[in-house]
């Protein structure tokens, strides 16, 4: 019975931590970028986007399509950044598995 109150003490202390870990994730954040440089989007460790910093050299009223890749591209490249602090932090806990609905 001992071993099975250890045990229960031990998960509960590793759920608390998991927790911690997803909560600091907001306050981590990341940026991508596209055009090399000209547009820069941050984002949180929850993938909130938070920023879109876009040069004045990367706006041409005759290419429009350009702009929206562009930012398209620094988003998803914020994002997919955002996915490894979070796999890196929560895969402390998990061994690497990746488990659906925890992060």
């Amino acid at each position: 019975m001992n071993n099975m109150n250890q045990m229960m003490k031990q998960v509960k202390k590793m759920q608390e931590q998991m927790l911690k870990a997803q909560e600091e994730l907001a306050d981590k954040t990341v940026q991508g970028t596209s055009g090399g440089g000209v547009v820069t989007a941050e984002v949180n460790g929850h993938k909130k986007l938070l920023a879109i910093t876009i040069k004045p050299e990367a706006v041409d009223p005759e290419d429009v399509e350009m702009l929206q890749d562009l930012v398209m591209t620094a988003v998803n490249d914020a994002m997919t950044k955002a996915d490894e602090i979070a796999n890196q932090d929560m895969g402390k806990f998990t061994g690497g598995m990746k488990i659906p609905g925890l992060f």
